[in-house]
């Protein structure tokens, strides 16, 4: 593969770098094809600003992050609440907030090490049932039995 890097894409608007001439700036890098005989070089551009050919999936994905590090944060802020003011509000949004953490992170991994069609639509539906299995037995736990906050505590006092 080839590629032409421009400068001005990977700057911001508005900067002029030092030294602005077009020959420095444009740099093509040119490879063959091995296998066929093609007589023109393969030739591609890497843009820099992701704002420019940003789809329509990006502000998806920001909120997606933005959801993701709010969890995060509200999980560690539950550990002292779940401390102080152990109760049923507490046990459920815990159960509710690991699971969610759990689901994002593991599928995560699963969009990272999971290739081909038919294996990744498996691995979200071993996902969402994982998920919602332990969803299911936390809230199981919760409603029949002492609870994620007391159960940590019994955990520590021993």
């Amino acid at each position: 593969m080839a590629a032409i890097v421009r400068l001005s894409s990977v700057c911001h608007r508005g900067v002029k770098p030092l030294f602005y001439r077009s020959s420095l700036l444009s740099r093509p890098l040119v490879a063959q094809q091995k296998d066929q005989d093609c007589p023109y070089p393969l030739t591609a551009r890497i843009h820099g600003s992701s704002s420019l050919y940003a789809g329509s999936g990006s502000k998806a994905a920001s909120l997606h992050w933005t959801g993701e590090r709010v969890v995060s944060v509200l999980l560690l802020a539950m550990g002292p609440a779940a401390y102080y003011f152990p109760g049923p509000a507490v046990d459920y949004s815990l159960a509710a907030a690991l699971t969610l953490h759990g689901h994002w992170g593991l599928g995560q991994v699963l969009t990272d090490y999971v290739h081909g069609e038919p294996k990744i639509k498996m691995a979200n539906a071993g996902l969402f049932l994982l998920s919602t299995v332990t969803f299911a037995g936390l809230c199981y736990f919760n409603y029949n039995d002492v609870g994620i906050c007391k159960a940590v505590a019994l955990l520590w006092s021993k």
